[in-house]
């Protein structure tokens, strides 16, 4: 009888050292075992699974973070700053001598400077007759013209003018005009030249405007006198045509 239990029942006898007794386990409780064993992997599966998943999503919205942060910052746009270029002429007003040599001074600078020799120059004459042009693109325009140039150094920002010989005709207000890379024009403020120039009449020498003052003078005091005296000169001429009568 017990041994047919035991077949029926299908009793489990694990080899445990001497003296040590086990506990039988049936079919049922072999089940119930098995079973709590199985829903124990499944649970840590899940909880790993769940795990991997959470760390992944976390470090997928840093990243997703990370890139709209970076993409969504304003692209800066670098533009070249703007010229900013002071032409000054000195001195306001100039005297020569006729045949000197005079130099008019074109003097510029800029903050930023990183050619000058870039600029291109212009001098120009303004007189009774009009404007003319005398230096353009840095060179003499004037035909057959030798007495007229640049002697300024571009690089040091300098970009005054020569003129060699100088006559009467030189006489008027010279401008000197500066031409950006950008394209900007900066004109300085002007120099008025006066030429001097000797009589010939006991070595007095004067300006232009003064002899034509000196002139006008002259012909003025003329013509009074000639205004005075003329009613003096008529009497005298009555008085003797009348001596010459009675004689």
């Amino acid at each position: 009888m017990r041994g047919s239990c035991c077949n029926n029942a299908h009793i489990f006898l694990p080899v445990l050292p001497e003296g040590e007794t086990v506990r039988p386990y049936t079919s049922a409780s072999m089940s119930q075992h098995i079973g709590k064993l199985c829903r124990s992997a499944v649970s840590s599966f899940l909880l790993y699974l769940l795990t991997d998943v959470g760390v992944s999503s976390g470090s997928a919205s840093k990243e997703t973070a990370a890139v709209t942060h970076t993409t969504a910052q304003p692209l800066l746009l670098t533009t070249p700053e703007p010229w900013h270029l002071l032409v000054t002429q000195t001195p306001a007003k100039e005297k020569a001598k006729e045949g000197e040599t005079v130099v008019l001074n074109c003097h510029f600078n800029s903050p930023r400077r990183p050619s000058l020799t870039d600029l291109m120059v212009k001098w120009y004459k303004e007189d009774e007759k009009g404007q003319m042009d005398l230096l353009e693109n840095n060179v003499t325009v004037l035909p057959n013209n030798s007495r007229v140039f640049m002697s300024g150094d571009l690089s040091q920002g300098d970009a005054s003018l020569m003129i060699l010989n100088v006559t009467t005709s030189d006489h008027g207000i010279y401008f000197c005009e500066v031409t950006l890379p950008d394209g900007k024009v900066v004109t300085g403020d002007g120099t008025k030249l006066r030429i001097r120039r000797a009589l010939g009449l006991f070595g007095i020498e004067e300006s232009i405007g003064t002899i034509i003052g000196v002139v006008a003078a002259g012909i003025g005091g003329v013509v009074v006198l000639i205004i005075v005296l003329t009613p003096q000169l008529r009497r005298c001429i009555l008085c003797m045509r009348q001596g010459s009568h009675q004689a």
